[in-house]
């Protein structure tokens, strides 16, 4: 599976098979509403709803990136915004895919951070790295800690607690990398 589209479609069609295991009732929005690729209502218990924004990719012996762009940097617009990023291995294609879900928030930090601190990373030479924020990448292993978590979906996201690399937080005070504009933890940084 080489066409993106496919690996876009893959990854959501996973998403909405496993959130209708966990009693999620979803809904593709197939493009009509920016920033959503799911939307889905909670069937038990209180009736609750979520918007998922799915980034799926394809990488070898499970190890790859996700690009997260500028949009993907943009604050959430309410407490129940998450993405759900999705690795699929090509090294095995009939296995589950390993899926992370995280609020937006945080993956616009992690997004942000990360990007900022390779670009302005004082042991680089000048000149060497100049790719913008529009082309930043996050690893596997950042989002580690969100693996498999199902169960923080219907929470509101700013009761999540922060699980991205520790390191992060002091690069998000420091003005070299700093957050994106209008991140709400500019105002108040949580603890991780």
């Amino acid at each position: 599976m080489t066409d993106k589209k496919m690996s876009k479609s893959a990854g959501e069609h996973w998403v909405c098979s496993v959130l209708a295991r966990h009693n999620w009732a979803a809904a593709l929005t197939r493009d009509g509403l920016e920033r959503t690729d799911i939307l889905a209502v909670h069937t038990d218990g209180p009736r609750r709803q979520i918007e998922v924004q799915v980034k799926a990719i394809q990488a070898k012996d499970a190890k790859g990136t996700w690009l997260l762009g500028l949009k993907s940097q943009q604050p959430a617009l309410s407490q129940h915004e998450w993405y759900v990023l999705v690795l699929l291995d090509t090294s095995m294609p009939t296995a589950a895919p390993r899926s992370f879900i995280v609020p937006r928030d945080h993956v616009a930090a992690a997004a942000w951070i990360g990007h900022m601190n390779w670009l302005t990373d004082p042991e680089t030479p000048p000149g060497k790295r100049n790719a913008g924020p529009d082309q930043s990448r996050v690893s596997v292993e950042t989002f580690q800690p969100y693996e498999d978590r199902w169960d923080l979906l219907g929470t509101p996201t700013g009761e999540i607690p922060v699980m991205l690399p520790r390191h992060y937080r002091k690069l998000a005070v420091d003005p070299r990398v700093g957050l994106p504009e209008d991140h709400p933890w500019k105002e108040y940084l949580p603890d991780w």
